[in-house]
């Protein structure tokens, strides 16, 4: 019982050795090309110095006192041969160093390990790159760690390594070229830190232009709602108010009913308009005291209400009555509401018929009048109403057609695409 946590620590201590802790290495094209070059740079410099150490007497140092150079055998052949190809295998290793970044240093390392001792900075600047390359792509943490401190100990301290002599004429390339390089990452980065805010910038441009369209089509649909709502609702309540005003002296109890259909009329367009205003207001409004949004169902008080006005108008309901989504009924009733509120304001004296056909694929909604004398609030129209009406049926993928009757009068037809039964 008591192995067992030592077991789970042992096989979570391996887990986090085995697994990456970031993404794998996936280099370009480009750094493949970079690699391959920068071994074959590596694996001359590496070359050349494996063949110039066999040739030059490398100093004894004895408590720090260096000591006379010894007049060394003429070179081994083997030995030449073994240090070249050490400096080969470090530099073409190298040509993975970001595919492979740990396994690149531990060959070196291992190269290290066997690098004659006539040649002890052989691997030295073969061990820097894969020291690089293992700290900045390897995604196995915990052993780069590891094999970056291996590396230090081994160059550093373990074996007596010497830096390459570097020839006079490369002093300024060695100066230069890491100047360049970061001159050129410098300016890299500022280039990318601009583009970077540069497209933050258009992002919230882009973004600060889209609340102002919602805003706009939000402000538009609220038009629409209250024009619809107040347009057809003051129409009727002027018709039955000058109804009540003709008939009060010789018959009270019809200009009492007309008075009642004003009232009832004016709690039905605000109960209408507390719903629209409540939308801009929503935060603060009890949606127990909104009404819904008037359907399809709720033709028959429209048109009970124009009747109680004194219009005639007719509903006739074809095929077969199915539910439908609210903002495809909320259009139909517009459009209903719309045409008959257009036809007390133009067509007074005229009567109206309403028809409403439940299609296998369609929903379609015509109101037609017999033509009459425009009313007084007819001088007040600006046809918002049926532009509005086609883009609401436009959000469902519906068209309006509104035109004269040959034979006289007004005919609105609406079709509304719906899903099949």
């Amino acid at each position: 019982m008591t192995n067992a946590p030592v077991a789970d620590r042992l096989r979570t201590w391996a887990t986090l050795v085995v697994l990456p802790t970031g993404p794998l290495p996936r280099p370009a094209a480009r750094g493949y090309v970079f690699d391959a070059v920068l071994a074959i740079v590596v694996g001359i410099v590496s070359v050349r110095y494996a063949l110039q150490s066999q040739d030059v007497p490398f100093r004894v140092m004895v408590d720090g006192i260096p000591q006379p150079v010894p007049v060394l055998p003429p070179p081994d052949p083997e030995g030449t041969f073994g240090a070249v190809l050490v400096a080969v295998v470090a530099a073409v290793a190298l040509a993975l160093r970001r595919r492979y970044p740990l396994a690149v240093l531990w060959v070196v390392l291992y190269a290290t390990l066997v690098t004659p001792e006539e040649s002890p900075g052989l691997t030295f600047t073969a061990c820097v790159v894969a020291a690089y390359s293992a700290a900045a792509y390897s995604p196995h943490r915990p052993p780069a760690v590891a094999s970056l401190l291996v590396t230090v100990l081994l160059v550093a301290v373990f074996r007596d390594s010497e830096l390459p002599v570097v020839p006079n004429e490369y002093v300024p390339l060695l100066v230069l070229v890491p100047l360049i390089v970061a001159a050129n990452s410098l300016r890299t980065w500022k280039v990318r830190t601009d583009e970077g805010r540069a497209q933050v910038s258009a992002l919230e441009r882009d973004q600060a232009e889209a609340l102002h369209r919602a805003v706009e089509h939000e402000r538009a649909r609220i038009a629409r709602e209250l024009h619809d709502v107040v347009t057809h609702h003051v129409s009727v309540m002027t018709i039955q108010a000058g109804a009540a005003r003709k008939v009060m002296a010789s018959s009270p109890g019809q200009a009492r009913e007309a008075l009642l259909a004003v009232e009832a009329g004016g709690r039905a367009a605000m109960t209408e308009l507390r719903h629209v205003m409540g939308l801009l207001t929503m935060d603060g409004a009890d949606p127990a005291d909104l009404a819904p949004q008037p359907g399809l169902d709720q033709l028959d008080a429209l048109v009970a209400r124009l009747r109680d006005s004194g219009v005639p108008v007719e509903s006739t309901v074809t095929g077969q009555p199915r539910p439908l989504p609210s903002g495809v009924e909320l259009a139909a009733y517009r459009v209903v509401q719309e045409a008959l509120t257009n036809a007390v304001k133009h067509a007074a004296g005229a009567s109206a018929a309403v028809t409403v056909d439940y299609g296998a694929d369609h929903l379609r909604v015509e109101v037609v009048d017999t033509g009459g004398e425009p009313g007084p609030g007819a001088a007040t129209g600006d046809g918002h109403g049926l532009i509005g009406l086609r883009e609401r049926l436009a959000v469902y993928g519906g068209t309006l057609d509104a035109r004269p009757r040959a034979g006289g009068g007004y005919q609105v037809t609406a079709s509304i695409p719906v899903e099949a039964p």
